[in-house]
């Protein structure tokens, strides 16, 4: 990059049509912001402007770009272009800063570690929303953008490479319409059995999905079973099954014991966030199970809230999904706005 001066009231070369502003300037009246790439009539109104009439006062300082130098705004484009992956559309460049914004509800995903060292390239910014964030369509999710008005184009191809590794650093899981079978033992008693479906159809129907059926069944190992069996297997089987009344902490109690029957298994029992740190993880076949924690069966919004939209945007019911929850798993009332729109108007957790 080069750096010259334009003297107002002399004709420019025609050798620094695309040369860019390094500084704001008014030129009659009109702002012209910085980082402006001069056009031929720019040019032309700059040196034909009469004394006074350009602001600030004296020589316009331009920056020339030379072979391996690219304009911040192309670079900001590339770099989105880079990071972005799927249900992102890119919105800008707005002053050298380009969008993201999502396409579709779903959960956002951020490849954080990748983030930081894109980010630890001088002169390069790209920020996002937090990683596991539920986003509706629309939603800005990430920016990017350089600092100065012209970049050397070596640092935005290193940083391409850096983003082509594996998945794409930032993209939108869509939720996936899935089946939902709803178990609940009778130690739910019937006056919050009302107050329980109004609870669970609302996560369930706002993230895309349906409850198959909701079976209250008896705290008996045979009656668990069978409202299981007739959920995970054969060509009917539901995608995901809820179950709320279990005591997460007996080995014994029947939904263990039921699944163990139907040779499913406990994926992980209890998960790093709080309120809600008891709910449990198990799969029978092809359909996971997600036990609800007793203060996540009703009006409290919980780490289920933050878990059930993960398995509804088609996350695996798996450890990995699971660790996730730990970094941010403190819920406290401030946290609110990482919940699911359901869940914004449910109690707010105490932390």
């Amino acid at each position: 990059m080069k750096v010259t001066r334009i003297a107002p009231g002399r004709r420019a070369p025609r050798s620094l049509v695309g040369a860019v502003l390094a500084r704001d300037l008014a030129v009659a009246g009109e702002r012209w912001a910085k980082g402006r790439r001069l056009s031929d009539t720019d040019l032309d109104r700059i040196g034909g402007a009469p004394s006074g009439s350009v602001v600030p006062d004296g020589p316009v300082t331009v920056l020339v770009l030379e072979r391996g130098d690219i304009h911040e705004d192309d670079a900001a484009l590339r770099l989105a272009r880079a990071i972005g992956g799927r249900q992102l559309r890119i919105r800008g460049p707005v002053q050298s800063r380009v969008d993201l914004v999502a396409e579709r509800d779903g959960v956002l995903h951020v490849r954080s570690a990748i983030l930081e060292r894109i980010n630890g390239l001088d002169p390069i910014e790209a920020f996002t929303a937090f990683d596991g964030s539920i986003v509706a369509a629309g939603d800005l999710v990430a920016s990017v953008k350089v600092a100065p008005h012209v970049v050397d184009e070596a640092v935005v191809e290193r940083a391409e490479r850096i983003a082509a590794a594996g998945r794409p650093v930032v993209e939108v899981a869509p939720y996936v319409a899935q089946r939902v079978g709803v178990i609940v033992k009778e130690s739910i008693h019937a006056p919050a059995r009302e107050r329980f479906e109004r609870s669970v159809r609302a996560k369930v129907e706002s993230l895309g999905s349906t409850i198959a059926s909701i079976a209250y069944v008896a705290d008996d190992e045979d009656a668990v079973e069978e409202a299981f069996r007739a959920l995970v297997k054969g060509p009917d089987a539901v995608d995901l099954v809820l179950t709320a009344g279990g005591g997460s902490t007996d080995p014994e109690d029947a939904f263990f014991v039921a699944i163990e029957r139907l040779r499913g298994r406990i994926v992980r029992r209890g998960v790093p966030a709080h309120p809600g740190s008891m709910l449990w993880l198990g799969k029978v076949g092809r359909t996971g199970i997600l036990g609800l924690p007793t203060c996540g069966a009703y009006s409290k919004a919980t780490a289920a809230d933050l878990l059930l939209p993960r398995l509804l945007s088609g996350e695996p019911v798996s450890p990995v999904t699971v660790a996730k929850l730990g970094h941010g798993g403190i819920l406290t009332r401030d946290q609110r706005f990482r919940f699911p729109p359901y869940a914004r108007d449910l109690d707010a957790p105490e932390g």
